[in-house]
């Protein structure tokens, strides 16, 4: 007993050389996650955070919910689009605006074959596979095989053309299940290209090939993208 006062004595002391006189302990740093209104219902998620709405660069973390708790599994710099983040809601097509907002992540794709491990459904890009941006086409934002002829090829992405950016990549749902007309099409978290991005969120090629062994389907995983604080703070959504 008396060795176990001994210890729990010296561990009070210990503890009191870390923190300044009269300076009172610091508190836990809350994860992200934990104030967030809405992480999209399941136990993974992307946080996609810019320090603010005009910054193109920034930091992509995903998380798992263990034990009642959102923890940290990994973490890279990230781009954004040339001109920062905006509103999804009210963005606009060709602002080289990264749409603000949490989305689901319908599937991934790529010019290379999957990582092992990847469990998300995963297409391969062939030759004559497109994103359709065409707002006048009945296939906008969508992937097309070949590119239809209501699309017009000037308004839309060759995928195959676009490597390394596309070696791999995950389809982020804006605008996806309901299109909008000039809101936005094509927007991907993918693998980083020379600079900052048209619209989509990218990451280094390692960080890339992590998400997609990381990212289970049957976990519901989401990406929140936002920024540390002002009127498109993460921790809104």
């Amino acid at each position: 007993m008396r060795s176990g006062v001994v210890a729990a004595l010296a561990a009070l002391v210990s503890a009191s050389l870390l923190l300044p006189a009269g300076a009172a302990p610091r508190p836990a740093v809350v994860p992200l996650p934990e104030r967030m209104a809405d992480t999209g219902g399941g136990i993974q998620l992307i946080t996609a955070e810019a320090p603010a709405a005009g910054a193109a660069s920034g930091t992509v973390t995903w998380w798992d919910r263990r034990g009642g708790r959102w923890l940290r599994t990994g973490s890279a710099p990230a781009r954004f689009g040339a001109h920062g983040l905006a509103e999804g809601r009210t963005r606009r097509q060709g602002t080289a605006t990264t749409p603000a907002g949490l989305f689901d992540l319908p599937f991934a794709f790529g010019i290379a074959a999957p990582p092992p491990g990847t469990r998300t459904p995963y297409r391969r890009v062939h030759a004559d596979s497109w994103w359709c941006q065409d707002n006048a086409s009945r296939s906008y934002n969508r992937w097309t095989e070949p590119l239809p002829a209501d699309c017009r090829a000037t308004e839309s992405e060759r995928l195959a053309a676009y490597d390394p950016q596309y070696s791999h990549a995950l389809v982020i749902g804006f605008n996806y299940r309901a299109p909008v007309r000039n809101r936005g099409a094509g927007i991907f978290l993918h693998i980083n290209g020379r600079a900052a991005t048209e619209g989509c969120v990218s990451v280094p090629r390692d960080a890339m090939r992590s998400i997609l062994t990381w990212a289970d389907p049957v976990r519901a995983p989401h990406i929140a993208i936002g920024t540390t604080g002002g009127t498109l703070a993460l921790t809104r959504y």
